[in-house]
């Protein structure tokens, strides 16, 4: 088969001769030859393949510039690309949609939230855990800040996540709308980050984690980074709202390792994100929740989380008791575990007034 000009490549790719002349233009499709008296573009037929993926990605919303990056890779790697690029947008998507939810309750004024007054009642614990000599995580709990933070082991790192903390503490005294959390929180973070770079002494810099969540009326904001966690139980369902930025979680996402094989992996622990960690900025999680009454949260580092089964949480959450029991319950599971790591959690319960 002879080329085919533009509109007949356009008619069996099932694209349109505009888009192809764009994927000209940006170097994605280069027509195989042009003719030298009208200008018009020419395909070859092999070249359909090529056409109809990157129409499909296309199609996926996928940027140009990625399709490019994925065209070029072999077809297994192109295939893992796909997938983290895809779950990238679902929890993209995930989070858009819980954004929403909250502006149409804030602009219909029928979200049942806003007509309770709900405060918070809680408990820490933060243990050094069976093997370790010293502590280097902090846990903090009021009606209006939750947090936990796991500094590095060795020097400074008790001193780092202390300070992160503290600079957050400082923020409770503000009575900002539940529309501006997302910004202080994101601005406290930031002072945190430098205040824990201030900690160094040549050439030791120290760093932690933090995962944190500011109340505000019936709005929570949730700031995280490294791989401390936070959940949720709400109606006996337990739902995890951090992400772990660790170098094992980065592959799991690639889809290069089993979410199975992450507790034995033996770079478990490796961040790529901490306070104190990188340049003059860290890059953090942010999210806005509705606070329900009914609702406890546990906040946790990973001398919890990295040996106890998620259903064993759940269930030790969902226990009877307040706070305190399900504090012991958790730290008790640790222990039972071994404990290797210091044990820093906060549980709180959302109540109504």
């Amino acid at each position: 088969m002879g080329l085919l000009t533009i509109g007949g490549f356009a008619r069996a790719a099932r694209l349109t001769p505009k888009a192809l002349r764009l994927y000209d233009e940006v170097g994605l499709l280069r027509p195989a030859a042009v003719d030298p008296e009208s200008g018009y573009r020419l395909y070859d037929p092999a070249q359909l393949e090529r056409a109809r993926l990157i129409a499909s990605l296309r199609r996926i919303g996928m940027p140009l510039a990625e399709i490019r990056a994925v065209c070029g890779l072999r077809p297994e790697a192109a295939a893992e690309a796909v997938d983290a690029y895809w779950r990238r947008v679902a929890a993209d998507t995930a989070e858009r949609g819980r954004l929403a939810t909250l502006l149409v309750g804030n602009l219909s004024g029928r979200g049942t939230t806003m007509k309770q007054t709900l405060t918070v009642r809680h408990a820490t614990r933060c243990d050094a855990g069976a093997t370790r000599d010293s502590n280097e995580d902090a846990a903090y709990a009021d009606e209006r800040l939750l947090a936990v933070a796991d500094g590095m082991r060795g020097p400074g790192g008790a001193a780092a996540s202390t300070a992160a903390i503290d600079v957050l503490r400082a923020l409770e005294p503000a009575d900002v709308p539940a529309a501006e959390l997302l910004a202080l929180l994101a601005d406290g973070v930031d002072e945190a980050h430098r205040a824990v770079r201030g900690l160094a002494v040549d050439p030791h810099q120290p760093v932690t984690t933090l995962t944190a969540l500011l109340r505000s009326g019936s709005r929570v904001a949730l700031v995280h980074v490294g791989d401390s966690r936070a959940y949720l139980l709400r109606e006996g369902e337990l739902h995890r709202l951090t992400r772990d930025h660790t170098y094992v979680q980065s592959l799991v996402d690639a889809g290069r390792l089993a979410p199975e094989a992450v507790a034995a992996h033996p770079q478990r622990a490796v961040l790529v994100r901490a306070l104190g960690a990188g340049g003059e900025h860290v890059e953090a999680d942010l999210a806005l929740r509705a606070a329900r009454a009914g609702d406890r949260y546990l906040l946790c580092s990973d001398g919890l989380s990295a040996v106890v089964d998620p259903a064993a949480v759940r269930e030790a959450l969902g226990g009877a008791g307040g706070p305190d029991e399900a504090v012991d319950r958790l730290v008790a599971l640790a222990y039972a575990a071994g404990a290797p790591d210091n044990v820093a959690c906060v549980v709180a319960d959302v109540v109504a007034v």
